[in-house]
C-alpha cells in the first residue's frame, strides 16, 4: 500500500502525485555565503522521527503543502496548504 497524503484541495492522493523535499536548516555557524548555499541545496538532515517537508502536488492542483511526517512510521500529520 502506498503512502497517502490528504490534499486540502483534491482530497486523499498517493505520494506518486507529489514531488517533495525536506525543509533545509543551515547552521548559523556557517558564515561563508557559498558554503551556506551548498548546505541549503545539498545537505539534508535525513532525521529519524518527525520532520517537516514541502510537497508539491504536481499531478493535481499544483499547490504546495507543508507536511509533518514521521520518517520511521510514515505517519503524516494533517498537511496545510501553502500555495
Amino acid at each position: 500500500m502506498s503512502l497517502m497524503l490528504r490534499c486540502p484541495h483534491c482530497g486523499p492522493r498517493t505520494i506518486e502525485e507529489y514531488v517533495y523535499g525536506e525543509i533545509p536548516v543551515v547552521p548559523d555557524s556557517i558564515t561563508d555565503p557559498n558554503q551556506r548555499d551548498v548546505d541549503f541545496a545539498f545537505m539534508k538532515a535525513n532525521r529519524r522521527g518527525w520532520t517537516t517537508e514541502r510537497w508539491f502536488h504536481l499531478f493535481g492542483c499544483r499547490r504546495w503543502l507543508t507536511v509533518e511526517r514521521n520518517t520511521v512510521t510514515n505517519q503524516v500529520r494533517q498537511p496545510t496548504s501553502s500555495s
